[in-house]
């Protein structure tokens, strides 16, 4: 049954993919009337890796022998909050003279906000998992996603671009730390 959800859930979060890789080639072939904004850039890395770690762990869901309408639903919301994630960080018609610091905080409510969804989607996602038997849960993930989630917090209540500047950094150090450290680095196993 997984293959068969599988592919769905790659499709949805190929597409997140596809619009990051699509939003970063139009900021190179628009670089002289683009305003970039490095921030932006370095979230834009951040949920590649992600959308890519969440989709890596998503395997573990192949070890599940029966599904439910709720667990199928379940993960392609899971899938489709990762999009709208994604989606948050260019415009579909992207303006020849667009400031991107100001489409980032304009809407920068609306990206920590879902970012915030996808990572609360998260917990009862890793949870079961470990009561179906499908992976323990890491003894380090109730400190790291109690970090994003206060990240996604502050993203949304503060507008200082000197908060800003540091959200993207304690992100991908919380990230790549966990997933360095934890069963996820070993999933092939």
């Amino acid at each position: 049954m997984f293959e068969y959800i599988g592919v769905l859930i790659s499709v949805i979060l190929g597409l997140g993919m596809t619009h990051l890789a699509v939003g970063m080639s139009k900021l190179i072939q628009e670089r002289e009337t683009i305003r970039h904004y490095w921030v932006h850039i370095l979230w834009t890395l951040n949920v590649l890796i992600h959308i890519l770690a969440i989709w890596w762990g998503m395997y573990w869901w192949n070890d599940l022998p029966e599904w439910t309408v709720f667990q199928y639903l379940f993960i392609t919301v899971y899938s489709v909050v990762l999009f709208l994630l994604a989606a948050m960080l260019y415009p579909w018609d992207m303006s020849k003279n667009e400031d991107f610091r100001d489409y980032f905080f304009r809407n920068r409510v609306w990206f920590f906000s879902i970012m915030l969804v996808a990572w609360l989607i998260d917990i009862p996602e890793t949870l079961f998992k470990s009561t179906s038997s499908l992976r323990e849960t890491p003894t380090d993930y109730a400190l790291f996603i109690s970090s994003l989630l206060v990240i996604c917090c502050v993203g949304i209540v503060t507008a200082n671009r000197r908060v800003h500047a540091v959200l993207p950094f304690a992100w991908i150090l919380i990230v790549v730390g966990y997933l360095s450290f934890t069963t996820l680095a070993k999933i092939a196993e």
